[in-house]
């Protein structure tokens, strides 16, 4: 991590979905405060490539490892625009919510993967 990387995510290049999301954070990070990492061609992570395929993580500066909506969260507060809603998050009840959609949402998400994947491909 750099001096001026503020978060590490971890992120699954070959999901349509997730590289589609990662291009748009990549946009908004104009200060190159996060260092995204594709789970594929990482080397050395710190869990295991099965946690990081089953739920989205990142890593603030100095705090453990977090993931699903805590680890959009720590995404959003690395980006200015976003960083209101990263700041939220910190609510419990905000985190509560927020987790309760990410977790809906992973419910979806093979079938939306399938469906990125059609549009992609024709």
């Amino acid at each position: 991590m750099s001096a001026s990387t503020r978060v590490t995510v971890w992120y699954d290049s070959d999901c349509p979905l997730c590289v589609r999301e990662i291009r748009l954070m990549r946009r908004l990070d104009r200060r190159q405060a996060i260092n995204f990492v594709s789970i594929q061609g990482a080397t050395g992570c710190p869990i295991s490539t099965d946690e990081l395929m089953a739920r989205f993580h990142a890593q603030e500066r100095g705090e453990p490892i977090v993931s699903g909506a805590a680890a959009f969260a720590a995404m959003w507060r690395a980006i200015p625009v976003l960083r209101p809603l990263g700041h939220l998050a910190r609510f419990r009840p905000v985190l509560w919510t927020l987790e309760r959609m990410y977790r809906g949402f992973l419910a979806v998400r093979p079938s939306l993967q399938r469906r990125v994947r059609r549009i992609v491909e024709t």
